[in-house]
């Protein structure tokens, strides 16, 4: 483990969570007054990289008031339980419909094993570690949560799913904004000019209310945007156009495969099953030209290894979502 803290502005710092390759998930910290605030957790094997932070910047895990979860994707929220059994003061936030599953998260470690197998979650995600109800605040809409006199303002943000929140630092006018402002892989950046793409994966994909979200973000004026997929995006209202416009190719996408398969008396499961061998592959073919629009230079097969599971799940959940709307 490489004890490598990423330090952008105003106590905002970043490290990378260790999850499946580097630079795929981020975990961000704010440090305000030797106080601290995490937001997002990664996976349980994250804790020791998250200790290592709090020591490189002088802090004990006494000087945690929060770990902010976005939304409770085990990427983002695998870690809360042993983060929180780790850092006595520290009270887990999470949207309202997010809190149940953190204190009992039996149910949610079924819908991941739905999705990735029961071997393969074990793998990835070990097991989930419940949290006492009285050390979890329920963050619903514009809840205000303070680290000394550093306002922090929850806000509703569906679309990605229902459970997610942004997170708007009122002092350094930056939005935590977990998978509802898209991925930008830093593979994919070139000449400092970050390539932005939606996330859509299951099971609550939304694109109106993601559209709405995106635009709520941005009436925050925000001065920058940090993705936990991955870090730093200075100046988020350069790129919410093209954010947009690929949000929408990729709804095309599943439209089109909707209206190829048609509804007939298909069982809901079985029509997002074939829906998605319809949509993965020119998912595939749209963000492949994408990069080489962006002058992307990875080959083909550096590119599909890079993207293949993010078009496998976001084919999955624009199947769910094209075979229930």
């Amino acid at each position: 483990m490489k004890n490598e803290l990423i330090t952008y502005t105003q106590g905002i710092h970043a490290f990378d969570t260790g999850y499946l390759r580097p630079q795929l998930a981020a975990v961000h910290l704010i440090v305000h007054n030797r106080r601290a605030a995490f937001i997002d957790t990664g996976t349980y094997a994250t804790l020791p990289r998250a200790l290592a932070m709090l020591d490189s910047l002088g802090l004990t895990p006494e000087a945690v008031d929060y770990v902010m979860l976005t939304h409770i994707h085990l990427d983002h929220a695998g870690g809360a339980g042993v983060m929180i059994g780790a850092f006595p003061n520290a009270q887990l936030v999470v949207h309202p419909r997010g809190a149940r599953h953190m204190s009992e998260p039996s149910k949610l470690m079924a819908g991941v094993e739905a999705v990735y197998g029961k071997e393969r979650t074990r793998q990835l995600y070990g097991e989930l570690q419940p949290i006492a109800a009285e050390r979890i605040i329920e963050a619903h809409d514009h809840t205000t949560l303070h680290l000394g006199d550093r306002a922090l303002l929850c806000l509703d943000t569906p679309g990605h799913a229902r459970h997610h929140i942004a997170i708007f630092d009122t002092q350094s006018k930056g939005v935590f904004t977990g998978d509802t402002f898209g991925i930008a892989y830093r593979e994919l950046s070139v000449g400092g000019r970050p390539f932005l793409f939606p996330t859509t994966t299951p099971s609550q994909f939304d694109p109106a209310a993601l559209r709405s979200s995106i635009e709520r973000i941005l009436a925050l004026q925000p001065e920058a945007a940090y993705l936990t997929h991955f870090g730093l995006l200075p100046e988020p209202q350069r790129h919410a156009a093209t954010l947009m416009q690929r949000l929408d190719a990729f709804v095309s996408i599943a439209e089109d495969a909707a209206r190829k398969v048609g509804a007939d008396n298909t069982a809901a499961d079985e029509l997002a099953d074939e829906l998605q061998a319809l949509i993965a592959p020119p998912l595939r073919t749209f963000l492949i030209a994408e990069a080489r629009a962006h002058d992307v230079s990875l080959d083909d097969d550096e590119l599909d290894t890079l993207l293949d599971m993010d078009i496998d799940l976001n084919a999955q959940g624009l199947a769910l979502w094209a075979a229930t709307c």
